[in-house]
């Protein structure tokens, strides 16, 4: 995978880059994403930033005390240093703008605010099955914990924006979930269901949960990439959602559909989806599906699923190896036709990966074409509890990079 530092989820600026206002606003989203982009353990000072972005000491200099006053930026004392010179100060992300994240999924609701440094300041998460509940009553339960969390930020912390993150087909131009099938949700308006504080609500951010989980993944903290650029995602809960990653932006397509790696079919002639077609991949690798076939109760904890298949346990180990055969076929699929050969797995996909890897391994080499040239590689996504909710409060987040005057000017 490679590590280049794209940006993801930019808003379009909102003035000419020709204009004075225009280069300015350019200058101080370069001075930031530069700043924040740097390794935590070798932060740049305004000498660093200079030098890497080619602007003026004196210019990085007046943009950083800007983005200092604003609290996206925070200028920390300078390491001691032997020898001649005074070392300059280390410009590090600032705690005072933030981010609420917000994730409806079939087992639990989760609520997040992330700031810029990447740090999770108030969060809450509530366990329980929500399939076939009313849509109405799981919003309005699901805005009660954000006001929870919202007033749990410390005092000083500016909660900027909002994204909201559901597993199901989401209209890219009006945020409304058109189906969520292990909800049994379809057409539904969400914001005023949600109700939002207004300042939040007006500009709430609604995505496919695997879409944001994926740009989680992506993103170390707002402005700075892991290891993962172009990459296949799959998030792994009740059924399978996924995502395709480029150059560390999730593809979207024309409507917002993008992705549905857990309907790709599997078998024409396999069990009914609740998505209306039949054999589609999570029928086979979402949790319920293994669960049904290692003949184990639905509320199996993970850890105890890959125990049975390690110590030899027949039902779990035949469960994991069709739940690997097919992600095996399914994602094969998806690398011919895409080209990206790194594949990351989240939720109970990531949580097994080590057991199903084996099988999993074998049917992508045997039948991704390329595989002799470029081996895919299989990765379980780093741990996080709501990681729909977190790529949500990281997508409003890079807006604030892109446009960072807006929120100078209210600090």
């Amino acid at each position: 995978m490679n590590s280049r530092e794209p940006a993801v989820g930019l808003a379009d600026s909102a003035m000419p880059l020709g204009t004075t206002a225009g280069v300015r606003e350019t200058n101080l989203s370069l001075v930031l994403r530069t700043a924040l982009a740097a390794e935590k353990d070798a932060p740049l000072s305004r000498a660093g930033v200079a030098a890497v972005t080619s602007l003026t000491r004196s210019t990085v200099s007046r943009l950083a005390d800007e983005l200092v006053a604003g609290q996206l930026l925070s200028e920390h004392e300078p390491p001691d240093q032997a020898g001649p010179g005074r070392p300059g100060r280390p410009l590090v992300a600032g705690h005072g703008i933030a981010a609420l994240g917000i994730q409806a999924n079939a087992g639990y609701l989760a609520v997040r605010v992330v700031d810029v440094s990447g740090h999770v300041v108030a969060s809450d998460r509530v366990d329980g099955n929500q399939a076939g509940r009313d849509p109405g009553t799981v919003l309005g339960e699901l805005g009660s914990i954000c006001r929870d969390v919202l007033a749990a930020v410390p005092a000083g912390v500016r909660v900027v924006g909002a994204g909201l993150a559901l597993p199901g087909i989401v209209t890219r131009s009006s945020g409304q979930l058109l189906l969520a099938p292990n909800l049994g949700w379809q057409e539904v308006d969400v914001a005023p269901l949600l109700a939002l504080p207004e300042e939040l609500g007006a500009g709430l951010h609604i995505a496919n949960e695997a879409s944001l989980a994926a740009v989680a993944t992506a993103r170390e903290r707002p402005g700075r990439a892991r290891r993962y650029g172009d990459f296949v995602y799959l998030s792994g809960e009740v059924g399978i959602g996924g995502a395709v990653m480029l150059d560390g932006k999730a593809m979207i397509g024309d409507h917002g559909w993008f992705g549905e790696v857990g309907h790709i079919c599997v078998d024409p002639h396999g069990p009914d989806c609740p998505c209306g077609s039949t054999g589609c991949l999570e029928r086979y690798a979402g949790m319920e599906a293994i669960l049904n076939a290692a003949d184990l109760p639905l509320d199996t904890d993970v850890a105890v699923l890959s125990d049975l298949a390690l110590s030899g346990g027949a039902a779990a180990q035949a469960a994991l190896e069709q739940a690997g055969w097919a992600l095996g076929v399914a994602l094969a699929s998806a690398i011919n036709l895409l080209d990206v050969h790194a594949l990351v797995l989240g939720g109970h996909l990531g949580q097994l990966c080590e057991v199903l890897r084996p099988t999993l391994q074998r049917t992508l080499d045997a039948r991704v074409i390329s595989a002799r040239w470029v081996r895919p590689s299989v990765h379980a996504a780093p741990e996080d509890p709501a990681p729909g909710a977190t790529g949500a409060a990281l997508t409003k987040l890079e807006e604030v990079l892109d446009r960072p005057s807006r929120w100078i000017a209210t600090a």
